[in-house]
């Protein structure tokens, strides 16, 4: 059986070759189902907020659950965004120098149907894409399947450089990411994915969705407005550096060339 190391160094060459990986059991059954609670509780406390979990420009109906800024939300989400396994496999497809671009989550519900076709690099960046410049890691607090709205996608798409490359019929292609609770996914920011619909009679899907990205790209969120200011204060050094709140965000991209003299 091979121990978590090795698991983790197969992960990085199939996300690097192949644009994804699954590394499994990152947290524990009851890790995964205390997690699970804390979103919902999250959830709840964002609606009541006034938050919106139903965004009309994704999902066709409101059995998709959104809840958005997780890091200013829970403590436990601010220590999922750095996890160990998470960072190290971030840092292998993007380097060093990457930021926190967005911490979101998904519940999808049955009935929950399946939003546009897209691959979050494409959001962000214009064609041509010849680099992973964003990341995304699929945190599963249930176990997730075809049939309870897995995320779908299309193997080989990172390689996608134009939209049309991805050919005709593209959503012909599209394949689920299946993982047990407790499981990350990696997936390339190219990849072209969509969220599954949910065909279950009484599953629900919870995902969360750690985006990041190089540090020479903008983050989706502006991290200094939609943070409260106790939870900013508090802070590790680490995380701050990441959500770009200090005064210096993006100069580790140069550092090299600083350090070459030249």
């Amino acid at each position: 059986m091979a121990n978590p190391s090795e698991n983790l160094a197969r992960a990085k060459t199939k996300l690097i070759e192949e644009g994804w990986c699954v590394l499994p059991d990152v947290l524990a059954g009851t890790e995964a189902s205390a997690a699970l609670g804390t979103l919902w509780k999250t959830a709840e406390a964002w609606a009541a907020s006034g938050g919106d979990t139903f965004m009309k420009v994704l999902d066709p109906n409101a059995s998709n659950v959104r809840v958005f800024n997780l890091i200013g939300l829970d403590p436990l989400f601010r220590d999922l965004i750095l996890h160990e396994a998470a960072s190290e496999l971030v840092e292998a497809l993007l380097g060093p120098d990457f930021m926190i671009s967005n911490f979101t989550a998904n519940i999808a519900r049955p009935g929950s149907g399946s939003m546009s076709l897209h691959s979050d690099q494409a959001l962000v960046v214009p064609e041509p894409w010849l680099e992973p410049w964003s990341i995304n890691i699929i945190w599963c607090l249930s176990d997730v399947s075809f049939e309870n709205g897995a995320t779908l996608f299309i193997p080989g798409s990172h390689k996608v450089r134009r939209l049309e490359e991805l050919g005709e019929k593209p959503r012909e292609r599209l394949t689920p990411f299946e993982a047990k609770a407790g499981s990350i996914i990696a997936m390339d920011g190219r990849v072209w994915h969509t969220s599954g619909k949910n065909i279950t009679a009484d599953q629900d899907r919870a995902l969360l969705f750690g985006y990041y990205s190089r540090g020479f790209l903008r983050p989706q969120v502006n991290w200094n407005v939609v943070l409260p200011a106790d939870v900013q204060n508090g802070l590790q050094p680490e995380l701050r550096q990441r959500l770009g709140l200090d005064a210096s965000a993006n100069t580790a991209v140069g550092a090299h060339i600083l350090a070459a003299g030249l």
